[in-house]
């Protein structure tokens, strides 16, 4: 077997104001705005951390599919709102440093920066539609 040359491209989380994940993601967590396609709340905007252009998180419309049921957007909704649905994990190589800067930013604090006994600092912060965003630092 051989090794195959994979690499994540991107991820998507949803959003329910898409002007305010713009501003969480733009200013909050300080990552560029790739491309923002769409009006209103039908909105698809593409972010990720300057000088790593091959990495990005497209923000997305929840439960635009249409070969998505009622009871299954109906769900998406209750999981977003209880901050359930998607997470994303970030790195940072002072985790404290990136937590004063997000929490300045009036952020949502889920979590202060900790010691984790698997071996990483890291803390989290529910972005504007509810997904959990965890910065964790590397030992």
């Amino acid at each position: 077997m051989t090794a195959m040359d994979i690499t994540i491209n991107s991820t998507f989380l949803p959003h329910t104001d898409p002007d305010a994940s713009l501003a969480f993601y733009r200013d909050a967590l300080g990552f560029e705005v790739r491309n923002d396609v769409g009006r209103g709340t039908m909105r698809w905007i593409t972010v990720g951390p300057a000088g790593q252009p091959d990495v990005s998180i497209v923000l997305h419309p929840p439960a635009v599919d249409p070969g998505i049921t009622d009871d299954e957007r109906r769900t998406i909704a209750e999981m977003m709102a209880k901050g359930t649905y998607a997470t994303v994990v970030l790195s940072a190589p002072d985790v404290d440093a990136a937590f004063a800067s997000v929490e300045a930013s009036g952020a949502d604090v889920v979590q202060e920066p900790v010691d984790q006994p698997y071996g990483i600092r890291d803390c989290a912060f529910r972005d504007p539609a509810g997904n959990t965003v965890r910065i964790n630092q590397q030992p």
